[in-house]
Order: structure tokens, then C-alpha cells, then sequence
């Protein structure tokens, strides 16, 4: 799965967020108001021609909604993060979240207890 740009990303954020959207609603919706409305609806079609999103016609203007979940993108990301960064290794990824972000040994110790609920399942 191709990786997006960050202004790509931040668009689908915002619908996956939504469900659908109009192009003004996602301007609304930017951290940067200064992006002129023909980018957006540029970087939209972008989307839209890649596979991303779809739409539904109201006249002249289109509600685009998502093709890729959230879910599937975040999956593929990680992986791809695994793969290049921590050589295929879940438990290197596992451990350098786990030295760098500081986690509490409580959060670990109930991580834990949820893996051992879902093995025994």
C-alpha cells in the first residue's frame, strides 16, 4: 500500500473521522485555513484516482467518502514500519516502544493480561 504525504494523510484523517465529506467540510476541518480550496479538491481527486476515496454526486459538488479504512492503513503502516526500522521483528518493535515511550509497568502488566484473554479465547 502506498504511503501518503502528510496533507494527503491529514485529508483522509478527516474523513475517516467523518464518514463523508464535502471538500469545504474538510477545509473547515484543516489546521491550516490558508490552503486554497482548489488544492484540497485537487489533493482530492488525487485520492480519488488512487483508490482511496469514492463519491456521490449532489449536482455539481461530491461527498467523498473512504475506500481504505483507517484500519488497513494503520496495518499496513506498521508493518512497513516493522519491516524497514525493526527487521521484521515484532518483539524489537515491541521493545522500543517500550524503552522510548517510557510505558508504565501497570499499562504493560494489564497489555499483558489482554493478550493472555485473547490467546485463551
Amino acid at each position: 500500500m502506498k504511503k501518503l504525504n502528510e496533507k494527503e494523510e491529514q485529508i483522509m484523517q478527516i474523513i475517516w473521522r467523518m464518514g463523508k465529506a464535502f471538500v469545504r467540510e474538510i477545509m473547515e476541518e484543516l489546521d491550516d485555513p490558508q490552503v486554497p480550496v482548489t488544492t484540497i479538491s485537487s489533493l482530492v481527486r488525487k485520492l480519488e484516482t488512487e483508490g482511496w476515496l469514492d463519491h456521490e454526486a449532489f449536482g455539481k459538488t461530491h461527498r467523498y467518502f473512504p475506500l481504505i479504512s483507517m484500519e488497513e492503513y494503520r496495518k499496513a503502516s506498521v508493518s512497513q514500519i516493522k519491516e524497514h526500522y525493526f527487521a521484521g521483528s515484532t518483539s524489537q518493535l515491541l521493545s522500543y516502544f517500550l524503552r522510548e515511550e517510557k510505558t508504565d509497568l501497570s499499562e504493560i502488566e494489564r497489555l499483558l493480561e489482554e493478550i493472555k484473554k485473547s490467546e485463551s479465547k
